[in-house]
């Protein structure tokens, strides 16, 4: 491209993609708990190594920052370590780190509950972190709904329903699991521009790819108190909007949103002005209400957004409102999902039969996004825990980079999937929002790991637990029992 100075498209094959494009971290996780007989946590330990591939920068530190986040441990030791090998450069893969710790940790407490002879989820219950209750990793608890999601979850018909035993010989087996992401915000500009027909363009700079463009449009209509399908929200380039940090960290919403709000709040207050001109009045004599503008004494001094808009120009020119901001306060996510399996002893396969995923989503800005998002990260925790899996040659050469070798679940391998949206707002945001997009993978692997030793009666640690795995340890177990 830089010699012919025209554009040059790079076309990868599927092989290519497989092998540059980067999975996550392969891991090693030792986890070691201590409680009290009455079921109170008061110790941890764990030593994580994540695979980094041909250059350093694994998700290790995440891993390690969110694995015991949603737990009260006063006392605690966290080994982090980062090993380069010769694999592909290991690359995000959502709520990079997290999925693999809490696949240890998670299994650790159910294991610790059965020696205990608890109930996994009211441990769950006594020792979930509370606002004010200091993370083992440095930071202080905010405000969030993990003891809310824990009780949605034991409210939920799906923990009260029986689960059959044997059927035509197969197993059954029900498990839960919890998961923490931290959620990150960042730089973000929006421009907002009013069109006479009482429409209004918005200009952001983050990518959509989870559903933001609508999410953040639905924030500066709020503030506006217009409809949302009267914001045109567009992504624009680097030369055409403030300086946007990447999409990530489930932190659009969040960061881009609060951009919008500001924007929206610049917008009234123009608006307010204008109408002030229009009545000859002071502005302070002039509110912004529902998506209208009043005068506050003269009931007969009154207009909509859209009557403003038309005359905009004769009071002074076009209204913009734009922003920059940077806000703190992202505050994290908080997730708990629970599935019911059925093991075939005969094959080792795992069938899904049934599985809900419940959140704190601070507030949920569109549901059905939020529910989609929900479903899509179990999908891929379903096929993380039961299929997905990097077959490498001493050559460090992949061998199943392919969609017929590389096996992901598809539709017909799945049940419909339950969500339960649960709202605690984030104080850190104007209209409570926090992320959604990356928690509800990390709960699924320890989950259906749970599912299936309470279905098989014989624990597996490692992923993915796939067919062959499965009868490994039924024979290991039916071998120890004899």
């Amino acid at each position: 491209s830089r010699k012919s100075g025209r554009p040059v498209k790079v076309q990868m094959s599927r092989t290519e993609v497989f092998e540059a494009t980067g999975p996550t971290s392969g891991t090693q996780i030792k986890v070691k708990l201590g409680a009290t007989k009455e079921g109170k946590l008061i110790a941890a330990e764990a030593h994580l190594v994540y695979e980094a591939g041909a250059f350093p920068g694994s998700p290790v530190s995440p891993g390690a920052q969110c694995m015991m986040a949603q737990y009260d441990v006063p006392n605690a030791y966290i080994e982090a370590i980062d090993v380069v090998i010769n694999m592909p450069k290991s690359a995000a893969y959502r709520a990079p780190g997290a999925p693999a710790s809490a696949f240890a940790m998670e299994t650790a407490i159910d294991e610790l509950c059965e020696k205990l002879d608890i109930d996994p989820m009211e441990f769950r219950l006594a020792n979930s972190s509370k606002e004010g209750v200091r993370r083992v990793t440095g930071p202080m608890t905010p405000k969030v709904g993990y003891i809310e999601t824990l009780q949605a979850l034991k409210d939920h018909p799906h923990s009260a329903a029986p689960l059959n035993g044997q059927e035509d010989g197969k197993l059954r087996g029900r498990g839960m699991a919890s998961g923490f992401w931290g959620n990150n915000s960042g730089p973000s500009a929006a421009v907002a521009t009013v069109n006479p027909d009482g429409t209004v363009n918005l200009a952001e700079g983050s990518p959509d790819i989870g559903g933001t463009r609508a999410s953040v449009a639905q924030q500066l209509a709020e503030v506006l108190g217009i409809p949302a399908e009267a914001v045109r929200p567009q992504i624009a380039d680097t030369d055409s909007i403030g300086f946007t940090s990447n999409t990530g960290g489930s932190g659009v919403t969040f960061k881009t949103g609060w951009a919008a709000y500001t924007a929206g709040l610049d917008i009234k207050q123009q608006m307010v002005e204008r109408a002030a001109k229009l009545w000859e009045v002071e502005a302070d004599d002039v509110e912004y209400v529902d998506g209208a503008l009043q005068h506050k004494s003269d009931p007969e001094l009154k207009l909509t957004f859209q009557q403003l808009a038309a005359r905009q120009i004769p009071t002074g020119g076009p209204i913009v409102g734009s922003a920059g901001v940077n806000p703190g306060g992202a505050g994290p996510a908080l997730a708990t999902h629970i599935v019911d399996v059925e093991v075939d002893p005969d094959t080792g396969k795992v069938t899904i039969l049934r599985y809900t995923a419940l959140q704190d989503v601070g507030k949920a800005i569109h549901p059905s996004y939020v529910e989609n998002q929900m479903q899509g990260a179990v999908a891929q925790g379903i096929g993380w825990a039961l299929n997905e899996e990097y077959f490498v040659n001493d050559q460090g050469h992949m061998v199943n980079s392919s969609f017929l070798d590389y096996r992901m679940p598809t539709s017909l391998d799945l049940p419909m999937i339950d969500t339960v949206i649960v709202e605690v707002a984030n104080p850190g945001h104007p209209y409570g929002v926090r992320g959604v997009g990356e928690v509800p993978i990390v709960p699924p692997m320890a989950a259906i790991s749970n599912a299936i030793y309470n279905a098989i009666g014989a624990r597996i640690n490692q992923l993915p637990m796939n067919p062959g795995v499965v009868l490994e340890a039924l024979w290991e177990k039916d071998g120890a029992s004899k």
